[in-house]
């Protein structure tokens, strides 16, 4: 049995923190874990910066509701889905990613949780798990599933290497630089063709 275990934004959304930065003219928000590694220093570096700008939870949803998944992923998730089972593994928070799940037909996602106040400030966050991806890629070995797995950064690194095959999609040139062996597609006809030669394999070898 196979399944896919794939990074949210970067293969299938916009970055929304980018995306936000745009909107609120405010750059450092810019940063994500292709500049910045360590998760929780990114994290409280983005929280300061909400604190020190009054932005709320609701002023970050109301970009979040404008966007639109990445042209061509919809249709390359819903190729995936038909060869496949699918799960996304991201260390977004459902508070901003659920209005914009029906926009890819409503996969299952891993992701975290925010800690927000009454006045609807983002005070903190809740991880599911520390390393969350790579975790939940072994929980799918222990159950005899065959991972096949893409992201586009340094948060994707543990999860690509622990499955069956991992690639990068468009990654920064400080990724690749980092991680030279781990394969690359530059676009979605090359990831496709990454996962249907890997699904062949896969399926070749269990006759």
């Amino acid at each position: 049995m196979n399944i896919a275990c794939l990074d949210l934004e970067g293969v299938l959304l916009p970055e929304i923190w980018q995306e936000v930065a745009k909107v609120t003219n405010i750059d450092e928000l810019k940063l994500t874990t292709r500049d910045i590694q360590d998760y929780d220093e990114l994290m409280q570096y983005r929280l300061n910066l909400l604190k020190k700008h009054n932005l709320s939870l609701l002023d970050i949803q109301k970009v979040i509701q404008t966007l639109e998944p990445l042209q061509g992923a919809e249709a390359f998730l819903s190729w995936l889905t038909s060869q496949t089972q699918v799960i996304i593994l991201s260390d977004t928070f459902i508070e901003f990613v659920q209005p914009l799940l029906p926009k890819l037909n409503n996969p299952t996602i891993f992701c975290h949780n925010l800690e927000v106040n009454k006045a609807n400030q983002i005070t903190g966050y809740k991880l599911r798990l520390p390393n969350h991806k790579q975790k939940a890629v072994e929980a799918f070995h222990s159950l005899n599933f065959t991972t096949i797995a893409t992201g586009d950064s340094f948060n994707d690194t543990n999860m690509l290497q622990s499955a069956h095959f991992g690639i990068f999609f468009c990654p920064s040139q400080k990724t690749i630089n980092a991680f030279p062996s781990i394969p690359i597609a530059h676009n979605y006809d090359e990831l496709k063709q990454a996962f249907a030669t890997q699904l062949a394999l896969q399926n070749t070898s269990s006759i």
